[in-house]
């Protein structure tokens, strides 16, 4: 006798929906299984948000710094539209209209030269792509589902950033900086410039994990999970023992609850200002200390290790920062050739 199994109930299942989840569990029936079982295994099955949790508390969390961010994102970009579904009902589609939903956002607040709204970032909607990946790859290797929707949908193009302090600019930004009154946020940004080191470590940096000695400074974790050993020069090591003895633990010590100083991006723009520069990011002081890497003849694989690059792909960006030490080389080749060939400029 025929059985009837209830899927879900409209609207809080759609139609398109409640026909995908019907073929599934025809071909599960039709493979022998019992319905009963078939609708008791459904019930089962985690929903993304179920999923994203489990994935947040077991493995972002312990491995992923920036794991708060990609709840920022769950929140704003995905809760609402897959939240509540099954993870074996999340189909492909549904993620490539997801990305492309976010690519074509407008961004708040910005408009180009015509007036028109600027649409978001592409890399936006690639770090979503992204974190719907992890997320069901984790699953994956749980045995929490079976497959990964997002696997082949295709990345927006996002050609990487190439800006830092030009020659003309550095006499500026360092008077500019002079002029800051206040020290903690000149400091920070003299030393992360100094050091090329990323924002977040900075901002946290303990007393603890400097070697004055060695002129060192030993960041336990980074961005990519790594430690990274950071070169300290003199001109950081005299900033440093400026700001000794503060009474805390972090060298730029703040009020709020990290209990370190928040980035300061009001003190940022004041700097920029001042100096006449625009079209600056404050993590674009990590990218000037390696670009001037290059320039002063610096290997790839140097700068990659100064910055502490996972990838060699990361860092060759900086190959083609500036022209100067290709004319360099170049130079100095064909001043061999025609050397070589008796021949006299």
């Amino acid at each position: 006798a025929p059985e009837r199994i209830t899927l879900g109930r409209y609207p809080d299942i759609s139609i398109e929906n409640a026909r995908k989840m019907a073929l599934t569990v025809n071909a599960e029936i039709a493979s022998g299984a019992n319905p009963a079982q078939v609708k008791r295994i459904f019930k089962r099955e985690l929903t993304f948000k179920e999923l994203f949790e489990a994935y947040i508390k077991d493995y972002a969390k312990v491995k992923n710094r920036t794991w708060k961010k990609d709840e920022g994102r769950y929140h704003c970009y995905l809760e609402k539209r897959l939240g509540s579904k099954r993870h074996s009902e999340i189909t492909r589609a549904d993620i490539i209209s997801i990305h492309s939903g976010i690519t074509k956002q407008p961004a708040k607040g910005k408009k180009s030269a015509d007036g028109t709204p600027k649409l978001k970032s592409g890399a936006t909607a690639n770090r979503v792509l992204d974190l719907v990946s992890a997320v069901f790859n984790w699953g994956i290797g749980q045995d929490l589902c079976a497959h990964n929707p997002a696997k082949g949908v295709k990345r927006n193009p996002v050609s990487s950033r190439e800006r830092f302090l030009q020659k003309d600019e550095l006499p500026r930004f360092f008077e500019a900086l002079d002029r800051e009154s206040n020290s903690a946020i000149r400091d920070y940004i003299l030393l992360s410039l100094l050091t090329g080191a990323r924002q977040a470590n900075v901002l946290a940096m303990r007393w603890e994990e400097i070697s004055f000695e060695r002129k060192e400074w030993h960041i336990p974790r980074t961005k990519n999970g790594d430690s990274q050993t950071v070169v300290l020069v003199d001109e950081a090591i005299q900033l440093l023992h400026s700001r000794k003895d503060n009474g805390s633990m972090f060298v730029f010590p703040g009020t709020g609850k990290p209990g370190y100083l928040v980035e300061p991006k009001k003190g940022w723009a004041r700097i920029l200002k001042d100096a006449g520069i625009d079209n600056l990011r404050l993590h674009d002081l990590r990218r000037t200390l390696g670009s001037w890497q290059a320039r002063t003849g610096a290997s790839l694989i140097i700068i990659g290790k100064s910055l502490n690059h996972k990838s060699l792909t990361a860092t060759q960006v900086y190959s083609r920062l500036d022209i100067d030490p290709v004319r360099q080389s170049v130079e100095r080749a064909t001043d061999a050739i025609l050397e070589a060939g008796r021949i006299r400029r």
